[in-house]
């Protein structure tokens, strides 16, 4: 599992290579996913980007986010 993120100020900006490298990409909003599909249309042919219709308003490890996180992603492994 890797974390990256869609702003090109991200600590761990996303990357055509982390894509390729992924099996499935998930995303909190769909403004990042609008964001992935614009700008990797190519790495994305074999790819499921999922959307987990979560606010990007939570911080690093926060409790709530955590908890919406393992009732959301479950059903899509």
């Amino acid at each position: 599992m890797s974390s990256a993120g869609t702003n090109n100020n991200a600590e761990n900006p996303l990357s055509a290579e982390l894509i390729e490298w992924a099996d499935i990409l998930f995303v909190m909003e769909r403004t990042h996913r609008a964001k992935i599909q614009q700008k990797y249309r190519s790495q994305l042919k074999s790819k499921r980007l999922i959307c987990l219709d979560i606010p990007d308003d939570y911080g690093f490890m926060d409790a709530g986010l955590i908890a919406i996180l393992k009732t959301k992603v479950p059903r899509h492994l």
